[in-house]
């Protein structure tokens, strides 16, 4: 039985789909998925459900659908019954009974956690492949295809935030192995999708000064600082200044480092269990 969540929802066992087409079922299947293994309270359904006015009838339809996704589980596996031992009811709530490594959700996790702990040990090549593939592992938007309530939207933002620092994470490691050639196309895409973003526009501005394009370094600070102040009324940080005067100067950048560094940050992506 495989789960994938990052991205468009599916739902497969024994090569047969388990996905609810019906929206709300849809997000309770989602929604125990993230807390594979564990106990997912009624209120918490509920919550995601109908926020904070839910029906006289909540929990019964609560029922009702988690009865239709064990009829979707016991079409995929062929077997009368076989959807309620995977899809267990517990005292106050229900928990989806899949190996965790069988949700892309938390193989994402695992792998953000195997990097954060490659970086600390300043193995920068087994950080960026780790890294590597746990990016990899995204289709798209998490729960592309699926109406979220405010606990789905939540996990939503919080993936989304460990995704681009993961992301920038990988490039750091990437610009210590001196790949900067390299990156200098995925640099100019990132910084286009996240104009706010100074760490991807350091790691673009050193990648561009150490393949000799120093005034497209300088160019892409002024772009940055044209942003910020027309966008937020701000000026780039001392950091980012610092590394446009050692441009400026000819010095030459060291390797931007923000602060805290890789390890710090990916501390971020260790699993967090977030659904209650």
């Amino acid at each position: 039985m495989d789960i994938a969540l990052l991205g468009p929802l599916q739902a497969r066992a024994d090569g047969g789909t388990f996905v609810p087409t019906a929206a709300k079922p849809r997000q309770i299947l989602a929604l125990l998925a993230l807390g594979a293994g564990r106990m997912v309270t009624v209120s918490t359904l509920m919550t995601e459900l109908w926020k904070d006015a839910p029906p006289p009838s909540a929990a019964t339809t609560v029922q009702t659908y988690v009865l239709q996704i064990r009829k979707g589980l016991d079409a995929a596996l062929g077997e009368p019954g076989a959807g309620k031992s995977v899809l267990a009811t517990r005292y106050g709530g229900y928990s989806l009974d899949v190996p965790v490594d069988h949700v892309d959700v938390h193989t994402f996790e695992q792998l953000a956690e195997a990097g954060r702990a490659a970086a600390d040990r300043g193995d920068t090549e087994a950080a960026s492949r780790t890294l590597a593939r746990a990016l990899g592992l995204w289709r798209g938007a998490p729960l592309a295809d699926v109406r979220t309530g405010p606990v789905l939207r939540r996990e939503v933002v919080r993936l989304n935030e460990v995704r681009l620092s993961l992301l920038d994470a990988r490039i750091e490691t990437d610009l210590e192995r001196g790949l900067h050639g390299d990156l200098l196309g995925e640099l100019t895409a990132l910084t286009a999708a996240y104009p706010l973003n100074e760490n991807l526009w350091a790691h673009l501005m050193t990648a561009l000064h150490r393949t000799g394009h120093r005034w497209r370094a300088l160019e892409a600070y002024r772009r940055l600082r044209d942003t910020l102040v027309e966008e937020l009324g701000l000026e780039p940080s001392s950091r980012l200044r610092r590394l446009h005067q050692a441009i400026l100067s000819g010095d030459g950048p060291e390797h931007p480092r923000p602060a805290p560094g890789v390890g710090a940050r990916l501390a971020g992506a260790r699993r967090t269990q977030s659904v209650p």
